[in-house]
Formats: structure tokens, sequence, C-alpha cells
């Protein structure tokens, strides 16, 4: 296994660095996304890599991509982001990188949950409803919902949480009419997506999905989809409502973060044993394997 926290691409301009991918110019319509294994939990970065996280990642990425393209249109080129680098900088991509198009980014984050969990089972306690979508009382944590609900989030900065927004505030900010659509396919992902999951003995408890416009005023599916980064993915065979389920994704970070330290969830992290960090690389592989029936490719 490998570690790359951080890359370090000098032949493509930088332009920007997110919780886990490092974005660079490709001409003025394509982009190097390089996807490293850095690993955020409440919105902030570890210190310590998770061993060939960034490959799990890339690999499951483009699995769901290719799976769902014929929903909506993605930012995949097909161009080998092995040929816009340099040559002593092609180990920095291999497996871990995609070209893309350069879109024009939604700031809206979309949210599809199908399992009452995470944020939306805090605000559900208070509040009896998510995002406020108004839920049936006496449910419990993680009891499947009746159908997927559509819980948009404001994107924050770097190192802030990004904020549940409710659906009229999501027209407001992006109309009503790109809402609807992003709502309505974002549904549509997760569905199929968690129907085909289950065949495979996994639960897709939540996701999220960002969008994208493309010159042409196309919407895109951009930056990743379905991966244990952006989902809760739950073995069905251990899955029992009224607690946390285990899982495939970072939640056994968040669950190490929240119950075993005092840590106040702001910069700086406290470190990760060399445990917690062994065993959520083999998670994130695990949930690749279960799903996708690929080894993480050299």
């Amino acid at each position: 296994m490998t570690t790359q926290l951080q890359s370090q691409i000098s032949s493509l301009p930088l332009l920007g660095r997110g919780k886990v991918r490092d974005n660079y110019a490709v001409g003025d319509d394509k982009l190097l996304i390089v996807t490293s294994d850095r690993l955020s939990a409440f919105d902030v970065i570890m210190s310590e890599p998770i061993p060939d996280k960034g490959k799990v990642l890339n690999q499951m990425a483009n699995f769901w991509f290719d799976k769902l393209g014929h929903i909506v249109p993605n930012h995949m080129t097909g161009v080998a982001p092995e040929t816009v680098v340099a040559p002593n900088e092609v180990g920095q991509v291999k497996g871990r990188a995609v070209v893309a198009k350069r879109l024009k980014p939604i700031l809206v984050e979309a949210v599809v949950r199908g399992y009452i969990i995470g944020s939306g089972w805090k605000d559900y306690q208070q509040t009896g409803a998510i995002c406020g979508i108004q839920l049936p009382a006496g449910l419990r944590q993680a009891d499947k919902l009746a159908a997927p609900i559509f819980t948009p989030a404001a994107k924050a900065d770097m190192g802030e949480h990004d904020e549940n927004i409710s659906f009229a505030d999501m027209e407001s900010r992006i109309g009503k009419e790109l809402a609807a659509k992003i709502r309505d396919i974002s549904i549509r992902l997760y569905t199929e997506a968690a129907d085909y999951a289950a065949t495979r003995g996994i639960i897709i408890a939540d996701t999220k999905f960002e969008f994208g416009l493309d010159e042409h005023g196309v919407l895109h599916l951009m930056d990743e989809v379905l991966t244990a980064d952006s989902s809760r993915f739950w073995p069905a065979d251990s899955y029992a409502p009224g607690m946390s389920p285990p899982s495939f994704d970072k939640q056994f970070v968040r669950d190490y973060l929240e119950t075993v330290t005092t840590w106040n969830k702001t910069a700086p992290p406290p470190p990760l044993p060399a445990e917690v960090v062994e065993k959520t690389a083999a998670k994130y592989r695990e949930a690749l394997e279960r799903l996708t029936g690929e080894k993480l490719k050299d």
C-alpha cells in the first residue's frame, strides 16, 4: 500500500486543493483531478493519510460514472491522466486521477437520504423533520424511510461545516427549474445505485452529489459519485435499526472521534491511531470489492 497526502504537479497550473482532491488546469476546458489519501471528518482534514484511499475512491467513482451515465451527463472525458503530466509525475496520477470537463459548479450539495442517520437523525430528534421535511413520529436511528428524501446543503468554505438548507432556500439560490431538475435526477441516481448495491449486500444509507453546468448550460454530474467519502455504506447482513450500523465508509473514523476523544470538531484534529488508519483503509477496500466486484487496480 502507498500513501499520497498531497500531489505536487509542476507541469500544470494548480487551481486549488479541496479536502481530498487537488485540481489542475489542462488547457482552458479541462481539469486534472488528483484524489489524495487525505481524509476529512466533520469537515476537518485529518493529519494521517489513509493508504491507497485515493485510488479506491477514484476507481469507485469511475465505476459509478460509467454505470449511471444514462441518467445524466458527467464530467468524464476519457483522456488518460498519464498523458497530460510530465513523465516524472506519472506516478502521482496513476490510478488516482481523471481528466474531467471544466464546469461551472453549482454551490449546493444534492443530498439524498434513504435512511435516518447522521445529521438527519440529529435534526429529526430536535424537530421531527429534516431540512424542513416533516417525518412520521417514532422513527428510530437508522430506520429506512418510506421513500428517499432530498435534503440539500449549502457548500461551506474549507474547514467550515456544510449547512443543511430547505428546498425553498435552494430554489432561491439557483432557481426553481434547476433546483427541481437536480432534485429529481439526484433521487433517480440514488434509487438506481441503492437497488444495485442491494444485490451486492450493501445498503446505501445516504449520499451526496455535486453538479455543474457546461458552456451550453447543460447539467453534468461532477467531482465524485457514490464513494465511501460521499456516502454511507452499510453491510446488509448486520444492519439493524436503533443503532449506528457498522459501515464501510469514514463513519468508522467519525465514531472513533465522537466516542473515544473529546475533540471539539475544529482544527487541529487529534491524531488517529495506527489501528484506526489501518482498519479504515481496509473498510474502503472492502467497499470497493463488494460493490464493484473488482479488486484495487495497480
